[in-house]
């Protein structure tokens, strides 16, 4: 993100924070829809199985209550804006960082890729306790054990230790990676294809596009990374017991030979119709701040 005249980091945590939430109160029952299809394994059968993004969605209304696609919101409401914060933030420091590294003076193609995934990497150490918290609440076969939000963590430290908060780190960068780096790209790549905006509102428009492609693209990228991270973070750690689901290259391997190569895209509707649009409202978003 670069303008003549830049916004100060504060103002840039600032927008981040406001677009997160903004993008997060549309379209969380897509993330819940989504967590459930991840977290079903190849073998689920019986009426309570999900055949797919709408079965699961009428299910979860049926049987638990519409309310039950807003469990859990609490902890990402409380990550987004620290997310969205400092996804955009990093990205434009690291933007900054590697221009003068490479002797630019303007983003190119390739350093915006970069950026996007060292600010994707950054923004991995931010959400993971996070994340743990609102896939344990998601969970349809652990939600029950947990009262809320803090519950999930109190619990969590107390059986598994403090450490366990951080349970799917690497597969969560791995992630925020791929998914940055496919997203800063494409919203460099398209914004240059659009006609050139003359007012702000053609120029949110134009974002709302670049970044609906971008986010597009990004979950593409990294919806392998974000079934095995849910496997991870939903396996309770048990001391002298090795995960079936622990790091996320050879979880990738697992899931790939048990239930075949498409269960790594388990759950992708609903991610890239939350991430795509998402994408556009959070860009678009951020620069009417």
């Amino acid at each position: 993100m670069s303008s003549d005249k830049p916004l100060g980091f504060q103002w840039q945590f600032a927008a981040g924070a406001i677009a997160g939430v903004s993008e997060i109160l549309v379209m969380y029952p897509l993330d819940v829809v989504k967590s459930r299809l991840q977290l079903q394994s190849g073998k689920a059968t019986g009426a309570d199985a999900y055949t797919g993004m709408v079965d699961c969605f009428q299910k979860i209304v049926r049987n638990e209550g519409f309310s039950r696609l807003y469990r859990g919101i609490t902890a990402p409401i409380l990550m987004e804006a620290p997310k969205r914060a400092t996804k955009f933030a990093a990205n434009d420091e690291w933007g900054k960082i590697y221009r003068k590294a490479f002797g630019a003076e303007k983003m190119t193609q390739p350093l915006s890729i970069l950026t996007g995934a060292t600010a994707g990497a950054t923004e991995s150490f931010v959400v993971v306790p996070f994340e743990l918290v609102k896939l344990r609440l998601q969970s349809k076969e652990s939600a029950g054990q947990y009262k809320g939000a803090l519950d999930v963590v109190s619990k969590v430290i107390k059986n598994e230790g403090v450490l366990a908060l951080y349970n799917g780190l690497e597969s969560t960068m791995w992630r925020h990676i791929l998914w940055n780096a496919g997203y800063f790209g494409c919203i460099f790549q398209v914004r240059g294809l659009l006609p050139k905006a003359e007012t702000k509102s053609s120029q949110i428009s134009n974002d709302i596009i670049a970044g609906t492609i971008g986010g597009t693209v990004g979950t593409i990228l990294n919806t392998p990374m974000d079934v095995v991270k849910s496997r991870i973070q939903n396996t309770p750690k048990v001391p002298g017991q090795i995960p079936k689901y622990n790091w996320a290259w050879p979880a990738c391997g697992t899931v790939i030979k048990e239930e075949g190569f498409g269960a790594l895209y388990k759950g992708f509707l609903p991610k890239v119709l939350r991430l795509g649009p998402g994408g556009g409202i959070l860009l678009g978003t951020f620069i009417y701040f």
